[in-house]
């Protein structure tokens, strides 16, 4: 089973996700804030970037503020993959 191991909010309501098997995904969250519920918790996008980490493996966001793992709105990781797109790493120099 794969696991994100890294996760970069960006300014557009999407997240650079870092799995273990060196896969880089870019995962577009604004379908799901659009559908509303416990997503309205990240619809600011200061609080989409600053709740942004890594809990139970996988892309979440740390609602309550204090990493529990039971109050985080957290994505499966294998459909994060299936359902985000390939990418290269924002972060590797670019030579030439």
């Amino acid at each position: 089973m794969r696991s994100v191991v890294q996760v970069m909010p960006r300014d557009d309501f999407k997240v650079y996700v870092y799995f273990t098997d060196g896969n880089i995904k870019l995962y577009d969250a604004a379908p799901l804030i659009a559908k509303g519920g416990i997503a309205n918790q990240i619809s600011n996008i200061e609080a989409f970037k600053s709740k942004c980490t890594v809990m139970n493996h996988t892309l979440a966001w740390d609602l309550s503020g204090d990493f529990d793992e039971t109050k985080c709105l957290d994505l499966d990781p294998e459909n994060l993959f299936l359902h985000s797109q390939s990418v290269e790493d924002p972060l590797a120099e670019k030579v030439g």
